[in-house]
Parts: C-alpha cells; sequence; structure tokens
C-alpha cells in the first residue's frame, strides 16, 4: 500500500517591511524652505521690475517733499523712452541718486529766459511749478541718447541747467506712485506739453 504524501504550499506573506511615513517635523521643515525659497524669488523679480525711492532733497516741492517714498517704475524704459514730463529717479558719478522733471528730449533745444522754460522756441506750460525760475540759461541742444532735467522747485535745484543733460543708461526709472506716508499716496501723472513738439 502506497503512502501518500501531501505537501503544504504556503501563500507569500505581504513585505513586513514597508516605510515608515515621514515625520512630520520634517514636512514641516520642507515647507518653511519651500517658502523662504518663494520668498527670495518673489523678492528679487519684484525688485528688478520695480524700486523704492526716498526723497531727500527739496527739488521737487510741490510735487515731492522730503521724506516720503515712491516706487519706481523700471520696466516702461525697457520699452520706450522717457518722455518729457516724466519724474525719473538716475544716477549721478558721485553721490546718491537724484529724482527730477524730463524737460528736454534728445536733439531738443532747451533756453531758459523771462521766468520761463523754452523748448525748440516754444514757451513750456508748467501749472506743477510753485515759482518760475528766477536764472536764464542761454539756449543749448540735447545730445543724442541724452536728457535735461529739471527740478520742479526751480530755484532751489541743482540740474542740468548747472550741469548739463544725463545720458540715457543713467536713468533707473519712473517714479510712478508715492506709496508713504500713507495720507500722501497717489499716482504721479505726466503732464502733455502739446506746443513742445521736437523740430
Amino acid at each position: 500500500m502506497s503512502e501518500e504524501t501531501s505537501l503544504t504550499i504556503e501563500a507569500p506573506q505581504p513585505d513586513q517591511t514597508r516605510a515608515e511615513p515621514a515625520p512630520k517635523q520634517s514636512n514641516l521643515l520642507r515647507e518653511i524652505v519651500e517658502t523662504a525659497l518663494l520668498t527670495a524669488i518673489i523678492f528679487l523679480i519684484v525688485n528688478t521690475v520695480i524700486g523704492r525711492f526716498r526723497i531727500e532733497q527739496v527739488s521737487m516741492q510741490p510735487n515731492l517733499w522730503e521724506g516720503e517714498y515712491v516706487i519706481v517704475d523700471k520696466v516702461s524704459y525697457m520699452l520706450h523712452q522717457p518722455e518729457r514730463g516724466d519724474i525719473v529717479v538716475f544716477k549721478k558719478s558721485v553721490g546718491p541718486d537724484l529724482i527730477k522733471r524730463v524737460i528736454g528730449l534728445p536733439g531738443d533745444t532747451v533756453e531758459v529766459r523771462g521766468g520761463q522754460v523754452f523748448v525748440n522756441g516754444v514757451a513750456l506750460t508748467e501749472p506743477y511749478l510753485a515759482q518760475p525760475p528766477n536764472y536764464a540759461m542761454p539756449a543749448r541742444q540735447i545730445e543724442l541718447d541724452h536728457f535735461f532735467v529739471l527740478g520742479d522747485n526751480r530755484n532751489n535745484s541743482s540740474d542740468s541747467h548747472i550741469w548739463g543733460s544725463i545720458p540715457r543708461d543713467d536713468i533707473v526709472g519712473r517714479a510712478w506712485i508715492i506709496y508713504w506716508p500713507p495720507p500722501n499716496w497717489q499716482v504721479l501723472s505726466r503732464p502733455t506739453y502739446a506746443a513742445a513738439e521736437a523740430p
């Protein structure tokens, strides 16, 4: 009589060595690092597109006062040239950045006489001035890629009537918004000079 042998086949058991979920502490650390990186990236992008400038001089009164802060638009002038009437922040070879108003464009002839500024022989209408200039400046033509800038406080401003026009490459951007202090908040608009077309 033959003996029957039976084989027992065991089913494979599931892997008991599964990785434990990462502790919550490491997730928190990762989120902190991601937030810090994202903040740094946003900061760099914002600083590339806009800047901030503190008014340190009286040369732009009565429109900009000492202690006010303005947002500077750095992008617009990548798309087009500064325009007459724009308030711009620019670098000087010595000293801090300055802020003035663009009066003369490349190729313009600018003259100051009789308490008025003339561009290409036409007197500018400047309603933003508190006082007219009490100085005279003989006619001068603005060089290529240069801009003639004046402070709105004409009689208390060191500007192009003293040290000449500024190169385009020195212009940082256009003053756009007064954002501090809050009661002085406003968008800085550009006046239109219909009579001051280039010759």
